[in-house]
């Protein structure tokens, strides 16, 4: 199984919204926070679809060689 952008891409997201939130959560911001959050599960869910991009892919590829 390879990496592709989007998994890059969401768990760089999703380090980021972590490290947003707990800045919101120094200095007492609400709105950092949940825009921290909010980056969170936006890293989660691209990650996600990511992961489900490489997984179609080795089935695919899975399926060729079985039949080539």
């Amino acid at each position: 199984m390879g990496i592709n952008k989007d998994q890059v891409e969401g768990r760089v997201k999703e380090g980021t919204g972590k490290v947003q939130e707990a800045a919101g959560k120094a200095v007492n911001s609400q709105h950092e926070q949940v825009k921290g959050l909010a980056n969170q599960v936006e890293g989660k869910v691209q990650k996600n679809f990511g992961d489900a991009k490489e997984t179609v892919k080795d089935h695919v590829k899975d399926a060729q060689q079985k039949r080539g």
